[in-house]
């Protein structure tokens, strides 16, 4: 169970957490769907989001995302990252079965990683790019999602078979923050006509809404095989283990975890880093 002995509100009333939260790491997703990169600091770009992150996407001839939710065949393509901080000069692909492939980022758009990559799924794709905004998975709270390093050990430990580092990879966070309980990071989003104001390193955020969890969390990270009763699981335990601070009308149902952000367009060009300091507001009214 979380620890909410020292946050807990007293008249029912939002208060800002007691204790502060680090941020511990900072992940980046530069093609939509497959691996991450961790950096250690990351501008903030025109949307709000953070610099590479699902700068590239996979469509199909319909254009429609070719991407975990929809395509389990996506989980298999393994990639590794050449380049400086959130700056991608090359990616390597591969899968279980295949040698592994090195391809210049500016030749993933129009190329012969299209041709490799449509073969492993089986289908014809192709590769977009937005280096402004890339392609967030929320347009309405396009900022980095956000979860705590405690939050994910005690999810990881409600699954035979699944580690910390596995649950990371499923979960598919942009920032982790430490020095904190399990489940923190909801005294970041208040109600459905509220955000929450909040700093990271002085940068000003909104916290939106719990993030509703899709099949991905389910499936293994490398194979794409679905674990037996993830959901059920989940959806009991998070019921079991939510914090006094969090809960409210988000929770229509409890497949809810991590939070979606918006930065306002003045911080944009602004960084993160790790180690910055997150400070927490009060809630705000949605249209202010």
């Amino acid at each position: 169970m979380p620890d909410t002995s020292s946050d807990e509100p007293t008249d029912g009333q939002f208060r800002s957490p007691s204790r502060t939260a680090t941020v511990d790491r900072l992940r980046i997703y530069p093609i939509k769907s497959l691996d991450g990169r961790s950096v250690d600091a990351v501008e903030i770009v025109e949307n709000g989001g953070l610099a590479g992150d699902r700068e590239f996407a996979l469509f199909d001839a319909d254009g429609e995302y070719v991407n975990g939710k929809r395509e389990r065949r996506v989980h298999r393509l393994q990639a590794d990252y050449e380049g400086d901080g959130a700056r991608i000069d090359a990616v390597e692909l591969s899968t279980a079965d295949t040698d592994s492939r090195r391809f210049a980022a500016d030749e993933l758009v129009d190329g012969a990683a299209v041709d490799w990559l449509g073969e492993q799924v089986g289908y014809p794709v192709s590769l977009a790019r937005d280096p402004a905004g890339g392609f967030p998975d929320d347009t309405h709270a396009a900022g980095p999602t956000i979860i705590s390093t405690a939050t994910i050990e005690t999810v990881a430990g409600w699954f035979d078979g699944i580690d910390t580092a596995g649950m990371r990879r499923r979960l598919r966070a942009n920032i982790e923050l430490g020095g904190v309980p399990p489940f923190w990071e909801d005294h970041l989003f208040a109600d459905r006509t509220h955000h929450v104001a909040f700093t990271i390193g002085g940068v000003p955020f909104r916290g939106v809404n719990p993030c509703q969890r899709c099949v991905v969390p389910s499936r293994d990270p490398e194979t794409g095989a679905e674990h037996d009763g993830f959901r059920s699981t989940f959806i009991e335990r998070r019921r079991k283990t939510m914090p006094v601070w969090s809960g409210g009308d988000w929770f229509d149902h409890e497949f809810r975890l991590m939070v979606n952000t918006t930065v306002p367009p003045s911080a944009w060009g602004r960084s993160l880093s790790v180690g910055d300091t997150v400070e927490v507001g009060q809630p705000i009214a949605v249209d202010s």
